[in-house]
């Protein structure tokens, strides 16, 4: 969006680059940034706060990355189509933070939920790595175990990512 509103997306359109390269290009720094974060903040919960990994590290960060590369394709998706940058900033919260704080099992458990709110914590990536990230932490489970919440966060980096490419237009009309 920034690039729209300062006018240096011209640099996109006029250059050999993919829509696809674009966006990866966009989001690496924010995947880059994120997981220092996740390994900053988990080396606090181990080393501060006393709270055990009890499983697989490598699972649960396996499963971070996934969620960051899909949070981050969300992002992009409402920047894609968004008309400002303040617009896309303010679409994006609505569909990132409600969702993770009311259907992803952050509050009351997924199962709980009926109708909508099911099939929304069922889809929802951050129900997926909460899930991970309790497993790794109190359950002491690895990626045999964790298998079916690996699915649907693999599954949304492509089509989140294939979205946001189909819906950036390499020219502006």
């Amino acid at each position: 969006m920034r690039e729209k509103e300062l006018g240096s997306i011209i640099n996109f359109y006029v250059t050999p680059t993919t829509r696809l390269e674009f966006l990866l290009g966009k989001q690496l720094p924010y995947v880059v940034l994120a997981m220092l974060n996740f390994l900053l903040l988990t080396l606090l919960a181990v080393t501060l706060f006393g709270v055990p990994l009890k499983g697989s590290f490598a699972a649960m960060s396996a499963g971070a990355l996934l969620y960051v590369v899909s949070a981050t394709a969300m992002g992009l998706l409402m920047s894609s189509f968004m008309r400002s940058q303040v617009a896309a900033v303010f679409g994006t919260a609505i569909v990132t933070l409600i969702p993770a704080t009311q259907y992803s099992g952050f509050i009351e458990p997924v199962s709980a939920l009926e109708g909508f709110g099911a099939i929304v914590g069922a889809v929802y990536p951050t129900t997926h790595f909460l899930i991970i990230s309790r497993g790794a932490f109190a359950k002491s489970l690895g990626f045999a175990e964790l298998q079916a919440s690996f699915v649907p966060l693999a599954l949304a980096v492509p089509v989140l990512i294939g979205l946001c490419a189909m819906l950036l237009k390499k020219q502006e009309s």
